[in-house]
């Protein structure tokens, strides 16, 4: 008699297992406004199980009680995840008119691209870390308030014993020759190749088949790698974001949409459209809506005078009823009122808990980060990229979409050479066929595609 074939579940990735994460799963639905909470000791009882198949069934059990859940009564929000309801929700912010000439244009273009690259940078070797690790790290090496990259040389061996965080090995700035890949980057870079191979009117279909073509599994991380799985288990968009996506509303869609602002300068509408596309393969409402926000601000800062309006404008393209736009309300509120810097720091850190990884890695706390980054970084590239990453949470992803958002908006020549010089106008990605590539390549083609109606 054959042997018996078994899985080993306690080796299937995290990420990958529904079961395993089965908490976040509660965390997200309870969020959502799911009337799931009776089930709340089902939830932790399964999550204390041994890994194997009685967990995966009493989890595939959970899920079908969370597909078939009802919205709690009084559940304020509406958010919906179709495009054409999302349009339906909107208030829409009518952008100053103002034309862009070629060279401008190449010029925001460009300041885009290397302020991604620099935010990012940024950000990069500190990702996960708690600011109560981070900020004893800056004061000591004179860097507090951030102004400046951290480099190898602002280590001791004493800080290094006494932080938890790895702080060896790290990509500092002073120890790279290009920008080191990040998906972040390579999330950008992937959007070029798409509108390059598909046209401005590519369809969710393609975005997955470069998934799959471009890249391994291990480069996608939460909701990507589920979306990723979805994909060999055969579910097509929308269904690839919904079947087992307890990361649904996590910040991976928010950093993806870079591209198709930079792409139509001007018009955030066509740029959120675009991004809904991308995001509707692995993200579901707030998710969805992190993406929309994000390229619809890029789109609208090469118009616009100031961040208020950059904001506005972003929020213009997502449901008025929506948690995400509340809260990133909260912070344009907040500003408006005279509130100060720390005030409006402390007012998100009041609402999300860096230690927690639902808080940490969300769409709705980083998108806050964002905007406050961008309207109290006073229309200066280095204090708005300083700021984002100095609030910890996901510090590489907000580091990049805010110097997105200000290269967009002032162009390569508001980008200080002491942020530029450290990646030698090089971009590294892990993208299958790419590799290592010129950032004024990139720009290039950028700008042909802008260009392209």
């Amino acid at each position: 008699m054959a042997q018996e074939l078994k899985i080993d579940y306690e080796k299937r990735p995290g990420w990958e297992s529904y079961a395993k994460e089965i908490m976040v799963e509660y965390i997200q639905s309870i969020d959502e406004g799911l009337d799931i909470e009776s089930y709340k000791e089902l939830f932790e009882a399964t999550a204390k199980m041994p890994n194997d198949e009685n967990k995966e069934a009493i989890a595939d059990v959970i899920f079908n009680i969370v597909r078939n859940a009802k919205t709690k009564e009084g559940y304020k929000y509406n958010e919906p995840s179709e495009l054409d309801a999302i349009k339906s929700l909107r208030e829409k912010y009518k952008l100053p008119k103002r034309k862009i000439g070629k060279r401008e244009l190449e010029k925001k273009i460009h300041g885009a691209w290397m302020g991604r690259i620099a935010g990012c940078l940024l950000g990069k070797p500190i990702e996960c870390i708690w600011t109560e690790e981070l900020y004893p790290l800056l004061k000591e090496s004179g860097n507090f308030p951030m102004h400046r990259y951290i480099m190898s040389t602002d280590l001791t061996e004493e800080r290094c014993n006494a932080t938890r965080y790895n702080l060896r090995g790290k990509c500092w700035a002073d120890t790279i020759e290009y920008m080191p890949f990040d998906d972040d980057t390579n999330y950008t870079v992937m959007g070029q190749i798409l509108i390059e191979k598909y046209g401005r009117d590519f369809k969710p279909t393609d975005v997955k088949r470069e998934w799959l073509a471009l890249q391994p599994k291990e480069s996608y991380c939460t909701a990507e790698r589920v979306a990723f799985r979805n994909f060999l288990y055969g579910y097509e968009p929308p269904y690839s974001a919904e079947y087992k996506n307890p990361y649904r509303e996590w910040i991976g869609a928010q950093i993806r949409g870079d591209y198709f602002g930079y792409i139509n300068p001007g018009k955030p509408e066509m740029a959120a459209e675009m991004a809904w596309r991308d995001a509707s393969i692995s993200h579901v409402k707030n998710g969805i809506y992190g993406e929309m926000l994000a390229s619809a601000m890029i789109a609208a800062a090469p118009v616009c005078e100031t961040a208020e309006e950059i904001v506005l404008a972003g929020l213009g393209q997502i449901p008025s009823t929506s948690r995400l736009y509340e809260d990133v309300m909260n912070v344009v509120n907040a500003y408006r009122e005279g509130k100060s810097q720390s005030e409006c720091a402390d007012l998100i850190r009041s609402k999300w808990d860096e230690r927690h990884f639902h808080h940490w890695c969300h769409t709705i706390s980083n998108a806050m980060i964002v905007a406050y980054a961008l309207l109290y970084g006073e229309n200066d590239f280095g204090k708005s990229i300083c700021l984002a990453v100095e609030m910890g949470f996901d510090t590489d992803c907000n580091g990049a979409t805010v110097g997105s958002v200000m290269g967009m908006k002032n162009g390569i020549d508001s980008i200080g050479e002491e942020w530029q010089a450290p990646v030698h106008g090089k971009l590294e990605t892990t993208l299958i066929g790419v590799g290592i590539t010129k950032i004024t390549d990139l720009v290039k083609k950028t700008v042909e595609h802008t260009l392209t109606k």
